[in-house]
């Protein structure tokens, strides 16, 4: 069953991400982390965590306490059993996206805060992220 994972420490960008999820009948299993010690923890079911399932697409919050968004794309980017996963960056500002693009962290896309799915993707993005992300969710597993 394909899963999302959020990492995101705001509780108002939480709700609004489950919000749009729901407004665009997407009715996956969502996994809140709030920083990326605790996606971590998660993904590999370490610090007391049960392990979740590999997500499909994570959502992540580049600004938040004990491990930012960028910190946790390394570590993700540098462990084998993660390196694949497909990874949207969640930002409020174009700017963050240049710098991101300069970092080579093959994110699948970006999204721009306050989340709102009609507009998601724009803001300079190469590819158009909400269709991807759709396409990446719906996925059918290869069993």
């Amino acid at each position: 069953m394909p899963s999302i994972l959020l990492v995101e420490d705001d509780q108002m960008d939480i709700m609004n991400v489950q919000r749009e999820l729901r407004k665009n009948n997407i009715d996956l299993p969502l996994n809140i982390a709030r920083n990326g010690r605790e996606a971590l923890n998660m993904l590999r079911g370490e610090g007391g965590q049960e392990k979740i399932e590999l997500p499909r697409v994570v959502m992540l919050d580049i600004n938040m306490p004990r491990m930012n968004g960028l910190e946790l794309l390394e570590q993700l980017r540098s462990d084998p059993e993660f390196v694949g996963l497909n990874v949207f960056i969640m930002t409020t500002s174009d700017l963050d996206t240049d710098r991101l693009k300069a970092k080579n962290l093959a994110v699948s896309g970006y999204i721009i805060k306050p989340l709102n799915f009609d507009k998601f993707g724009e803001g300079g993005s190469t590819v158009d992220g909400f269709s991807l992300f759709l396409d990446l969710l719906m996925l059918k597993d290869n069993h």
